[in-house]
């Protein structure tokens, strides 16, 4: 694959889950990711209305984009916080790009079909995974790596992170990473997502403060129960009919349902004039190491 952003970031040195059922991970003594596509079209929750101090939980949502116009938070409660923090949802500047990415709590047996879909299409994705994921399924892990793409974190027991202190916080996400070396040459993971989307502003400082970025989503559907099939074309359908110009596409990777649909997800996109970029991209322009011109591609995309 030549993703040039990517190959960039090795020059520098620099490397850079979710939908497990409730029972297994009850099991695991975590909590499942349920609801982590985030609520969407509705007024802001009690639970992100203003106040609360640093460690007041807020859950991501949105106003979903229709018709290619931005979505927005500005009903959400924590728009200053994202902005003050430099964490992702969407992309205001880089263009009509998309950046795909997996939430891998658990396999389910579908990852390896997704990873082949983006070998095919030679397209650039990260894949957010938690130690669960890291410990179950290590060769998919090295293989995402191998072929060009990004590891991110998505903590070690994926718990309510604005529940945990700081120190209780690093340990979490220092793990993932420490596990990620461990098992690939991506030596350093700067991109995290939380658990479920729920988040404080001490969590927010906390990643800033440890050199890494938080990445939320602006595309996504309820697609992390892993025994309902809906089928390709309800997965096709629901995040075509949110795509809008630096769209954040979450998807979860125990999908039959997307891994079904991302082949023709990707082409329809890319014939709308969208171009697929890896998040390393975003950040080395937020950095200014890249222009726009620079960033990485697949060949189909250049």
């Amino acid at each position: 694959m030549r993703f040039l952003g990517f190959r960039a970031v090795l020059a520098l040195g620099v490397f850079t889950a979710s939908a497990f059922g409730s029972a297994a991970w009850a099991a695991l003594g975590v909590a499942s990711d349920e609801g982590s596509a985030g609520s969407v079209d509705r007024p802001a929750s009690e639970a992100n209305l203003p106040g609360g101090g640093e460690t007041k939980a807020y859950h991501w949502g949105f106003q979903k984009s229709r018709d290619g116009r931005p979505p927005s938070i500005a009903r959400e409660g924590f728009q200053g916080l994202i902005e003050r923090y430099g964490a992702l949802f969407y992309d205001e500047k880089g263009g009509k790009v998309l950046y795909l990415t997996f939430d891998n709590g658990y396999e389910n047996g579908q990852t390896a079909r997704i990873l082949d879909v983006l070998k095919e299409k030679n397209v650039p994705a990260t894949f957010f995974v938690t130690g669960h994921y890291l410990r179950s399924a290590p060769e998919l892990v090295r293989r995402m790596v191998a072929e060009g793409h990004i590891v991110g974190n998505h903590s070690w027991s994926h718990p309510d992170m604005s529940a945990l202190s700081p120190a209780e916080m690093r340990r979490e996400i220092e793990r993932v990473n420490a596990a990620i070396a461990e098992l690939t040459p991506q030596r350093t993971t700067v991109f995290f997502r939380p658990p479920r989307g729920v988040f404080s502003e001490r969590l927010l400082r906390t990643v800033r403060a440890m050199g890494m970025e938080t990445i939320f989503w602006s595309v996504a559907y309820k697609d992390w129960e892993r025994d309902v099939v809906r089928g390709a074309d309800v997965a096709y359908r629901q995040v075509m009919g949110q795509l809008h110009p630096g769209a954040v596409i979450l998807l979860h990777s125990v999908s039959k349902d997307n891994a079904e649909a991302l082949g023709r997800i990707i082409d329809d996109a890319r014939a709308q004039g969208y171009v697929f970029q890896s998040l390393e991209d975003w950040r080395l322009r937020e950095r200014s190491l890249l222009t726009p011109e620079g960033a990485s591609t697949g060949d189909d995309d250049t």
